[in-house]
């Protein structure tokens, strides 16, 4: 049967938005096969608008294709770890340092607010829940941080970052599923209020160096609980409790 245009779209969209939450939320393991007959029963969704949610998601790097193999989660590794974050700093002061010289009024309370939306949002669930980490929080906590960089003057940064993030946001997930006993660190949201205050103070060089420094201590978390790659070049392992 022939499935409309529109109805492919809206079919893809859901797709994509399925297997791309499972990623982020570490449902989904790094180097996973993703068998197209597979994930289109897995979500109920036909095997045209799963291939073009693979292919979509390949290109931002959260899958990847392997000739013969077909479509695969996305490996990870320490090293992409440490050049995605050097990558996000980059950009992301960068992009900071442009829209704190467009701020006006209504970005300063726009800010203000998506801040008090994070610092009240539970950011850990029920054990029941089945994941630590809440949906809520972590929408919350990515509007936050794009806010603070909307008014750098370019989309296509602001995709890129935003991409980035989404990349993140995969490591913390996955370390934290498959870490149910490590502490986890309790100082980011004091490390939000500090850079929101320093952006209201129009203090960019604090402003970009307390973003930094805060990318860097969760990479330094993070760290801890990924193994390194083998000298034979394999993918590296996360530390999984109890065995």
């Amino acid at each position: 049967m022939n499935i409309p245009a529109d109805g492919t779209k809206n079919l893809s969209e859901q797709a994509y938005d399925r297997i791309k939450g499972d990623i982020l939320n570490g449902a989904l393991f790094p180097e996973e096969r993703l068998q197209i007959d597979a994930i289109s029963e897995r979500y109920g969704i036909g095997a045209v608008p799963v291939r073009e949610a693979l292919n979509r998601l390949s290109s931002e790097g959260l899958v990847a294709r392997r000739s013969q193999r077909g479509f695969c989660v996305a490996p990870i590794s320490i090293s992409e770890l440490e050049e995605l974050v050097k990558t996000r700093i980059w950009l992301e002061t960068l992009a900071l340092r442009e829209s704190m010289g467009n701020a006006d009024e209504a970005w300063e309370e726009a800010l203000i607010i998506s801040y008090h939306r994070l610092a009240r949002t539970q950011r850990r669930l029920p054990e029941e829940a089945g994941r630590e980490i809440s949906e809520e929080w972590e929408e919350r906590h990515k509007a936050f941080h794009l806010l603070m960089i909307d008014r750098c003057g370019s989309s296509w940064l602001l995709d890129f970052c935003s991409t980035l993030m989404d990349q993140a946001v995969r490591y913390r997930n996955l370390s934290m599923n498959s870490n149910p006993s490590k502490q986890r660190r309790e100082g980011a949201a004091a490390e939000h209020k500090a850079i929101l205050d320093a952006v209201l103070e129009q203090d960019v060089d604090r402003a970009c160096a307390l973003l930094e420094e805060h990318y860097r201590i969760t990479l330094d978390g993070l760290r801890t609980l990924i193994l390194p790659e083998t000298d034979g070049g394999s993918a590296p392992a996360l530390r999984v409790s109890g065995g």
